[in-house]
């Protein structure tokens, strides 16, 4: 629980969490989450989604009863009890447990926008999307590879930062949602710096570390073996590291993937900079998966998700782990705790005690 002292609309905070695709893991990991006592007091859940669906997933596991109260607006939450939100725009849909359906997908966005909607009017604090069928959810309002660019497009931000964030590593990408014979074009000076500054402020702003330390890695093998085996490190990406140390920033490299992870060179560092997609969630979903989080930094909101899938293969057999939906909450609890205290500038104008108690400093330092 997070309650903000002598300041006027004080309240609880408000976690909106999307049920994301409703015939993959998702309402189990929900289920899971709810049961457990870590998340008891810290703050007012509300589930985007179906209630008759949640309840249907959690017969067929045969768990215990499920409490919850639905709601129709964010306002009616008003006390540490679960809350949902329906969004079942149409009439109900059997579940297909397993299988990517449309009706499925439906679902899926017209939680993700009314939930946006929500967040927008400042009606919830933060957001957990869970995840969703990047191919089902396509539709005209929902164009998007993923959550990250359409809460970029849906918040005005120019650019914003896919950030993979656990205890052990956080890492993000210069490059994120794109084939991968696109990288080599849009990798500029240019982006890599907006990318660095997104980076540097979020660890600043959202996790506390007041001089972070960066690790910038390379984008051919062995970072380009001095222009044997490419010149992107030499003609790009070492002018922008040289430019950040010469205002101060510690940023160092470009290092060469494979050794970098490999001798954990990732420890010294407080994040990473990936040049794309694979080569820095790939290291980092072998060290922190099932407990990572995929945050999304440089936005004026709060977002956060699991660091998996949809996960369709253990669907419905009662074996999906909600660790990393758990992290997703909790980390996004410190994020929003943290910004509070940078607006406030100062600790003691917010109860933060609880959260610290239980989860501690587990994203932070």
């Amino acid at each position: 629980m997070i309650q903000i002292e002598n300041m006027e609309n004080s309240r609880k905070i408000k976690l909106g969490i999307t049920i994301g695709d409703i015939n993959g893991i998702s309402p189990e990991i929900i289920l899971k989450a709810f049961e457990s006592t870590m998340t008891k007091g810290l703050f007012i859940p509300i589930i985007y989604g179906s209630a008759k669906h949640i309840v249907k997933v959690n017969q067929l596991l045969d768990r215990k009863e499920f409490k919850y109260q639905r709601i129709r607006n964010p306002n009616e939450a008003i006390d540490n009890q679960v809350y949902i939100l329906d969004c079942l725009n149409e009439d109900y849909f059997e579940l297909e447990v397993g299988v990517p359906t449309k009706q499925a997908g439906k679902l899926a966005f017209d939680a993700l926008e009314r939930a946006t909607y929500d967040l927008k009017k400042g009606e919830i604090d933060g957001i957990v999307t869970c995840p969703i069928n990047k191919d089902t959810i396509q539709q005209k309002d929902f164009n998007f590879p993923g959550h990250t660019e359409y809460f970029t497009s849906q918040f005005d931000a120019k650019e914003s930062l896919m950030f993979m964030v656990s205890e052990k590593l956080r890492v993000g990408v210069v490059t994120g949602h794109i084939p991968l014979e696109k990288v080599k074009e849009s990798i500029t000076k240019e982006l890599i710096a907006k990318k660095l500054d997104l980076m540097l402020d979020s660890l600043r702003s959202d996790f506390g570390i007041y001089k972070p330390k960066i690790a910038v890695l390379g984008l051919n093998p062995h970072a380009g073996e001095n222009g044997l085996l490419g010149e992107e490190e030499g003609k790009t990406i070492t002018p922008v590291i040289d430019k950040y140390k010469q205002k101060g920033e510690l940023v160092f490299g470009p290092f060469p993937a494979d050794g970098f992870f490999a001798s954990s060179s990732y420890q010294h560092y407080d994040a990473v900079l990936a040049m794309y997609h694979d080569q820095g969630l790939a290291p980092f979903k072998i060290i922190a998966f099932g407990e990572g989080i995929n945050f999304t930094a440089g936005l004026k909101i709060v977002r956060t998700s699991p660091d998996h899938g949809t996960a369709y293969d253990i669907a419905g057999k009662d074996i999906a782990s909600p660790s990393s939906l758990l992290n997703a909450i909790f980390l996004a609890l410190n994020v929003i705790t943290q910004r509070k205290e940078n607006e406030f500038n100062t600790a003691n104008q917010i109860d933060k005690d609880l959260i610290r108690k239980k989860i501690g400093n587990k994203f932070s330092k």
